[in-house]
């Protein structure tokens, strides 16, 4: 067996990955990228956010067309979805985002670029298809898998998971999906406005757990609305496989139990760190089910072997995991001590409206004991937003006892897109006059930041105090109306 050193050796070839691999060996460092699959690009790339929003824009489309009518066209029948057609679409979308991801691209930054099960066998080497491998430093970003329940009769009945959803050879008539976080309430849309009947079960009495009760509700109105249906404070049960159909029985929080029947089932209920297997306890790295130790730096128990992406354990978003890659290549390459810092970063979960945060919400903040205000502007009072027929949701900032933001949640039209003003406000420490004498073009749906602001001040501005003030040096009359 042959002996060959490397700089640096990175495990995944998901975003986290990518982003040391092309750093360091940009850098001049001699790089190693290893990854299970024979592709790189992770499960963001195929089985995550790239095929969940091409999705969720022909849904999009979908629902669009259907509901022509509302924006004062024609009303068309519009016939079943072939889902081998969306499929292919899904397809066509990652074979063009693949090449930015390909050998040939990594190889040209200088990065060697293999494939296959890697086994730790001591803190510096690692075992890889029969051959040792040693580096200087080790990272390990192998992302993660779905976590899957142990639920009676489970194993026995075929079940989907995001790497199975967006590959079918045809639409389900009907599905429950198990779970009603970000993944399961943005597939819940999708396949209901494509034709499915969905049903969904959360054991808690909120969907999208981490958001403030408010805005997750408004989520899962508007939801209701498109049809799909909710069990809320419902424990599974059992599952059975019925042949044509799957049953979840199922009890809700009075005692009562119910039998479910549909189609298919999703299994979206979180996710696991892909840990297991790699021989981490050879190397003295701790780990335990929600990810591996790290300190601030992304270090693990051992200095020279660094985590980044979903074995963290912390935000697992593609974003995230490049931002960890960033923090991981500044401190084993560059050698310059740089923390991980989470306190405004941002996600979003990509239902219509989108729902975006930032930083602390409402719930976060009342947890912490602080003292807050919170701040609102309605998309209804948006001009845009009403010429796109999308007047739903609303921008909420929270504000500290100082006045200063703590956080921001947006729920409404292009959420997603609306929140980069704030990534860059908070990160830069702008101030909020600034955001309120920013100028927009209107009519846009950017003006709600401003807007939001605006009614902050406007309560310091126009006040009782201020107009006696005025109205004493400059002799004003006061108000003309009532």
């Amino acid at each position: 067996m042959s002996l060959q050193d490397y700089d640096i050796g990175i495990i995944g070839g998901g975003s986290a990955g990518l982003t040391i691999a092309a750093g360091a060996a940009q850098f001049g460092a001699k790089t190693l990228l290893i990854d299970k699959d024979d592709k790189l690009g992770g499960d963001c790339l195929h089985y995550g956010c790239v095929p969940s929003k091409t999705l969720i824009k022909t849904a999009h489309v979908h629902h669009l067309m259907k509901n022509a009518s509302s924006f004062g066209l024609p009303r068309h029948e519009i016939g079943p979805v072939d889902f081998r057609d969306v499929s292919y679409r899904i397809k066509s979308v990652i074979a063009t985002i693949q090449k930015h991801d390909s050998v040939e691209r990594f190889c040209g930054f200088g990065a060697k670029v293999q494939f296959g099960n890697v086994t730790f066998k001591n803190e510096r080497t690692v075992s890889l298809n029969g051959t040792y491998i040693t580096a200087k430093n080790w990272v390990i970003a192998t992302g993660s898998s779905p976590a899957i329940p142990i639920v009676e009769g489970l194993e026995q009945t075929p079940y989907m998971t995001n790497r199975d959803i967006f590959y079918l050879d045809r639409l389900p008539k009907s599905m429950i999906v198990l779970g009603a976080g970000p993944i399961s309430t943005e597939m819940a849309q999708a396949f209901c406005r494509l034709g499915t009947e969905v049903t969904v079960i959360q054991r808690s009495g909120q969907i999208l757990g981490k958001e403030d009760r408010d805005m997750a509700d408004a989520v899962m109105k508007n939801l209701t609305a498109e049809g799909v249906k909710y069990y809320l404070n419902t424990a599974i049960i059992s599952v059975k496989d019925l042949g044509s159909e799957r049953e979840v029985r199922v009890k809700s929080k009075d005692g009562t139990s119910e039998a479910i029947r549909a189609e298919a089932i999703l299994v979206a209920l979180g996710r696991e760190p892909n840990l297991k297997g790699m021989g981490l306890e050879n190397a003295g790295v701790e780990y335990d089910g929600k990810g591996l130790k790290l300190d601030s730096r992304m270090r693990t128990t051992q200095k020279h072997i660094f985590g980044a992406g979903d074995v963290t354990g912390s935000y697992q978003f593609t974003h995230a995991a490049s931002y960890e890659g960033s923090v991981v290549l500044t401190n084993a390459i560059l050698h310059l001590p740089r923390k991980v810092d989470y306190t405004f970063l941002p996600w979003c979960t990509y239902t219509d409206p989108e729902l975006a945060s930032i930083g602390m919400n409402e719930t976060v903040a009342k947890e912490a004991g602080l003292k807050y205000s919170i701040w609102t502007e309605e998309f209804r009072m948006n001009d845009r937003a009403l010429a796109e027929g999308e007047g739903l949701g609303r921008i909420k900032l929270v504000l500290d006892e100082k006045d200063k933001p703590l956080g921001v949640q947006i729920l409404g039209l292009h959420a997603g897109e609306l929140i980069g003003e704030w990534v860059a406000a908070l990160n830069g420490g702008v101030k909020l006059s600034a955001l309120a004498g920013a100028v927009h073009p209107y009519p846009t749906l950017g003006e709600i930041n401003k807007r939001v602001v605006g009614n902050y001040f406007s309560g310091k501005i126009f006040s009782d105090k201020v107009k006696s003030t005025l109205q004493f040096f400059f002799s004003l009359k006061g108000r003309a109306c009532g």
